[in-house]
C-alpha cells in the first residue's frame, strides 16, 4: 500500500493536533505522519 506517481490523492482528516493526517489515494484511506506525508510530491489539478 501507498502512493504511487501519477495517482490522485485528497487529504481526508487532520487530527486536532495536526499529526497524523488521512489521505485517501487509490479508493482507501492511509494515515501519514507529517514526516511521511512530506515526502509526497504533489501538484495542483
Amino acid at each position: 500500500m501507498g502512493c504511487l506517481p501519477g495517482e490522485i490523492i485528497s487529504i481526508e482528516k487532520i487530527a486536532p493536533l495536526g499529526d497524523p493526517i488521512s489521505i485517501k489515494v487509490s479508493g482507501y484511506h492511509l494515515s501519514l505522519r507529517l514526516n511521511e506525508a512530506e515526502t509526497i510530491l504533489v501538484e495542483d489539478l
